[in-house]
């Protein structure tokens, strides 16, 4: 009588919920993974680049949002004809979607159309500025001339740039036939002023 009456009060009793401890904003994980892709991108309604990617990721939880590149990335940018006018690649990279800031790391490369190559560990391209920089060891090579430095910027068609702290040596005239085509090169021993821009967090 007693074991039977054990039964009917356990038959009784309300079940125990199972739960799981609440999702931090650390352990977000992505939104969305796309695998083998291979897209055009506009840019203010005209096609500006084409991306390619084993592996594409979109946080939108994170803050600040981004778009993440673990295997790496491949970008044509083309002219608004649709030629191509450079491309650029890294081992892996970060896009933030508020600032429109690309981060790139690992055997960075640019390529342009005018025979320039750039090679370095990282470089930021801010869309909003319309300029690229970095901050580590950097290495410019054209048909003319060679430079490296630690600090680069260049504005996004890489027409002018700077290497600061720069070793290499190239001639004047080759300088000044750049500015005549509407180029500027130069190689200078200073600090910049500016800090560079940093992804930020939205409120």
């Amino acid at each position: 009588m007693l074991l039977l009456s054990l039964l009917v009060a356990a038959s009784c009793s309300e079940p125990h919920e199972h739960t799981a401890p609440a999702i931090n904003e650390r352990d977000s994980v992505p939104m969305m993974r796309s695998y083998g892709v291979n897209t055009l991108i506009s840019d203010s309604g005209v096609m500006k680049y084409r991306m390619i990617a084993e592996r594409w990721m979109v946080n939108e939880v994170v803050n600040p949002p981004r778009w993440i590149f673990p295997r790496g990335i491949f970008m044509e940018q083309f002219d608004e004809k649709f030629h191509p006018e450079a491309y650029i690649q890294a081992d892996t990279a970060y896009y933030y979607t508020v600032q429109k800031l690309w981060h790139l790391i690992g055997n960075v490369r640019v390529k342009t159309v005018d025979g320039l190559r750039f090679n370095s560990e990282e470089l930021y391209w801010d869309q909003e500025r319309h300029e690229l920089y970095s901050n580590v060891f950097s290495k410019v090579v054209t048909p003319e001339r060679e430079l490296q430095g630690n600090r680069f910027t260049s504005d996004e068609r890489m027409h002018h740039y700077s290497v600061t702290t720069a070793k290499g040596s190239f001639q004047q005239e080759d300088a000044d036939k750049k500015k005549e085509n509407g180029k500027d090169t130069t190689a200078v021993d200073t600090t910049p002023k500016r800090a560079p821009a940093q992804p930020r967090k939205t409120k």
